[in-house]
């Protein structure tokens, strides 16, 4: 089966057809932005640097219980709470005979987390923007987790934009 004709399958789009093309183009009244003061961008405003978002890449060491999904689902719950983010949608997967990897999708952007329980380490991405606050999840990492050593870099993400 081709891709266009899964695609149809199974989002019930149909045949596209040009004459349906054409309908829709001639419905669709395309709106002018408003002026950048008035615009809500989502941009993020990190010690005064106008950003795309701010991007935690978390480090978790000597950390515990990194191979309890409910634990890990439960924790990324208290980040995005902590955070002031918008949680869409969280998608785990326990490997084995260790280890999680998964992701808390958010209308700010994302958590993601890959722990290897072995070796008692964890790495994180908080990425977000707007006025959510990415910083507020480190303390709950840290305690939910018991790490010995938290590190954390930061990036500012389309700050040239």
């Amino acid at each position: 089966m081709s891709q266009n004709a899964l695609l149809r399958s199974v989002k019930g789009l149909g045949n596209p057809g040009t004459a349906r093309k054409e309908a829709r183009k001639t419905r669709l009244k395309v709106a002018s932005p408003p002026p950048a003061e008035e615009r809500s961008d989502h941009f993020a405003v990190r010690n005064n640097v106008r950003c795309a978002g701010v991007h935690l890449i978390v480090d978790l060491h000597g950390a515990k219980r990194l191979d309890d999904i409910e634990h890990i689902e439960e924790t990324l719950r208290r980040c995005v709470q902590a955070a002031r983010a918008t949680l869409l949608h969280i998608h785990l997967h326990h490997f084995q005979p260790t280890g999680v990897s998964g992701v808390a999708v958010l209308a700010e952007s994302h958590i993601s987390i890959h722990t290897w329980p072995e070796a008692g380490y964890a790495a994180l991405d908080v990425f977000m923007c707007g006025t959510a606050e990415p910083d507020k999840c480190i303390p709950v990492l840290r305690e939910a987790f018991g790490a010995e050593h938290v590190g954390v870099n930061e990036l500012l993400r389309g700050k040239d934009v």
